[in-house]
């Protein structure tokens, strides 16, 4: 670290310092033993890059670890792990950053390749080879620093100037989304793939079970990920799953529909606790796993491929698109706090389904077919 960037992490680090010494001296365990998975990986992959007295690892994680959802945990982890990248390679400490280098890491996010796995590779083995960052994440890495940047202005007694607070983010179209769309035709197409396609009985019901609940539950993946099998319920009539909120924190209460709850009790065949969508050795099914599974259906299926994400927009569309479907019932079932964002779902089905393309296009072949003489 140079002179400079010392100077300018010091005012936080002696806050730090002041209010560690504080609690450890009372606290017969580390405050840290108590960060969420995310803070701690964090912290692990700082440690690693840093010298152990660098109050960076710390304080990293404990702004992770103050986010109220697991999701956005995972996301400013994420977007942190590219900005500190950054910083290390241009000489600097993430905490020592200015606006001049904070307004360079929008426009290296613009341009710069990303990581992929090699094929044929190591285990692990990545390269910067890939498409340059796209909006979303450019934006999830430029908010996941300026919001680094505000939590130390919190934390520390002189104040922290923001250089984030100056740099523009990218304009996101919320009408827009990259992700391909299934019809009502294809997701049955492609349940019916995953009912039937794995030779192994317990994949099969697996897969069945997770895109069922995914689907019809309106669910986010991670959330789904995290729900055990202590999680399932029955209320009034009704099987529900108890949830975690992926955004926003507390808890919500989604009722299962009978097919849902069948392939749900075909699939845990008596099983009572752990994970309510686990691995073959009961640990936890992570998201990587779930986007191979979604990847190898969509292939076997003949439909576009996609990851988990797609699920949720997919089932607000079909439900907003029911005959008498009511926005402010599928509104709850989508648990947006904000009518506009399920409408939003709609309106991307309507630019392509309503484009005045199609009648322009009719009456062009209709004139070519017939000849223009």
């Amino acid at each position: 670290m140079t002179t400079s960037d010392a100077s300018a992490v010091s005012s936080t680090a002696r806050v730090l310092e002041r209010s560690s010494r504080a609690t450890l001296a009372t606290d017969r365990r580390d405050p840290r033993d108590l960060w969420p998975e995310h803070a701690r990986k964090l912290y692990d992959h700082l440690v690693a890059l840093y010298d152990t007295d660098d109050v960076l690892p710390t304080l990293a994680a404990s702004w992770v670890a103050h986010q109220r959802s697991a999701n956005t945990q995972r996301a400013y982890a994420r977007g942190f792990k590219v900005f500190e990248e950054f910083a290390r390679e241009h000489g600097a400490h993430p905490m020592a950053v200015k606006f001049p280098l904070a307004d360079t890491f929008r426009s290296y996010l613009e341009t710069t390749p990303t990581w992929v796995r090699v094929k044929g590779g190591r285990r692990g083995e990545m390269v910067r080879a890939g498409k340059p960052y796209a909006e979303a994440s450019r934006a999830n890495a430029l908010s996941a620093a300026s919001s680094f940047f505000s939590y130390l202005d919190k934390v520390s007694d002189e104040g922290v100037k923001n250089p984030f607070d100056a740099v523009q983010r990218p304009v996101l179209d919320p009408d827009y989304s990259p992700t391909p769309g299934y019809t009502e035709q294809e997701w049955a197409k492609l349940l019916v793939t995953a009912r039937d396609h794995h030779r192994v009985a317990a994949y099969r019901k697996r897969a069945y079970a997770l895109l069922l609940t995914l689907y019809t539950c309106c669910l986010r993946i991670d959330s789904l990920l995290n729900a055990r099998v202590e999680d399932l319920g029955y209320d009034r009539g009704h099987r529900v799953l108890h949830l975690e909120k992926v955004k926003g924190g507390g808890r919500r209460k989604k009722p299962i529909p009978p097919v849902a709850w069948d392939a749900l009790q075909d699939y845990l065949d008596g099983r009572t606790e752990g994970w309510l969508f686990c691995t073959a050795s009961g640990g936890q099914l992570d998201e990587p796993a779930v986007w191979r599974l979604l990847q190898a259906l969509a292939k076997r299926a003949g439909l576009p491929l996609r990851g988990p994400h797609g699920t949720k927009v997919d089932a607000i569309t079909h439900a907003l698109a029911k005959k008498d479907a009511r926005p402010d019932k599928v509104q709850r079932w989508a648990d947006h706090k904000d009518s506009r964002t399920t409408q939003r779902y709609n309106q991307r089905k309507e630019l392509l389904d309503d484009s005045p393309g199609y009648s322009l296009a009719a009456d062009v072949a209709g004139v070519l077919a017939h000849g223009t003489g």
